[in-house]
């Protein structure tokens, strides 16, 4: 038998804090980030527990993971949310003569070299359309999409694709970054698995290009030996510049770091370095005439 939740003890501040918990992995960081005492975030934790009767987070020394109840309320959380800020922004936007709201997850590559110049193109072309962009790791894309959380996602290839429409809207070249001094920076092209010999400077957890090498790195049977992780690309290429490692990173994103930073690219080998940037809806979705619109000019972007 299915437990009746009555929906006036679940509030939007304890929804908002369990994401922020399950996002962090803390009850304590969760409490930080909704300005809440960790006493008054654990009880709401326990008490939303309570009202559900389940168990929604395995706590252990190491803090805390999502129960498969958990991801439930979590994702039905994220879905109220979305809602909630779509109808307050679409209400606001009639009021300011706005006629239109997209929303676009994009990964870094993508918001660091092909999205910037198509979405200032489009947004000048259309000024009443407010187009909310969201970063976010391709495989959290797909699901967004999937779920209807995002109308339109642009990120590298990789993750499965299963009821989305996709198309091809550039490329996503992955080369090793070295400095001019690093013993790789003579080569022409190189192997992943030849590179996992150095130390490497790579991307914090969660990120899918640091999904994509490790799981590389494993089928070679080897790890990577992190040495450090950084944010962003722009660091990455800084702690390359001074040989605290090497760094695996798109090309066409990163091309102006690497050339102010006197740096190496390093071409890989490996037939997965050479991916494609796609544009994705869901299959059958019915998108809004602006989400449409802006679907169709980033399309022409790339052609």
């Amino acid at each position: 038998m299915n437990p009746q939740i009555n929906p006036a003890r679940v509030d939007f501040v304890t929804l908002k804090l369990f994401c922020a918990v399950a996002q962090t992995g803390s009850i304590t960081k969760g409490a930080s980030e909704c300005s809440l005492a960790l006493s008054a975030a654990s009880r709401r934790i326990s008490e939303l527990e309570e009202t559900v009767g389940l168990t929604l987070l395995d706590r252990s020394a190491r803090g805390v993971t999502l129960t498969h109840a958990g991801h439930v309320v979590m994702q039905h959380a994220l879905r109220l949310f979305q809602g909630f800020e779509q109808f307050s922004n679409e209400l606001g936007g009639y009021s300011k003569g706005i006629k239109g709201h997209v929303r676009l997850w994009a990964n870094m590559s993508a918001l660091t070299e092909f999205l910037p110049p198509a979405l200032a193109k489009f947004l000048k072309a259309h000024p009443e359309i407010e187009v909310d962009v969201e970063e976010q790791i391709s495989g959290d894309i797909v699901r967004a999409l999937l779920d209807g959380i995002a109308d339109i996602g642009v990120f590298a290839e990789g993750p499965p694709t299963t009821g989305l429409d996709t198309k091809i809207i550039g490329n996503d070249q992955l080369v090793i970054a070295c400095s001019k001094s690093h013993p790789l920076s003579k080569k022409k092209k190189v192997s992943f698995e030849e590179c996992l010999n150095y130390d490497f400077v790579g991307l914090n957890r969660g990120s899918a290009l640091l999904e994509l090498t490790s799981r590389k790195a494993e089928k070679l049977g080897k790890q990577m030996k992190l040495r450090i992780q950084v944010r962003s690309y722009d660091a990455m290429c800084k702690m390359v510049s001074v040989n605290l490692g090497i760094g695996v990173l798109p090309l066409q994103a990163c091309l102006a770091q690497i050339k102010a930073m006197n740096l190496e690219a390093v071409p890989l080998k490996d037939d997965w370095a050479d991916r494609n940037l796609l544009l994705a809806i869901k299959d059958g979705a019915n998108l809004s005439p602006s989400a449409v619109l802006l679907s169709e000019h980033l399309l022409k972007q790339c052609v």
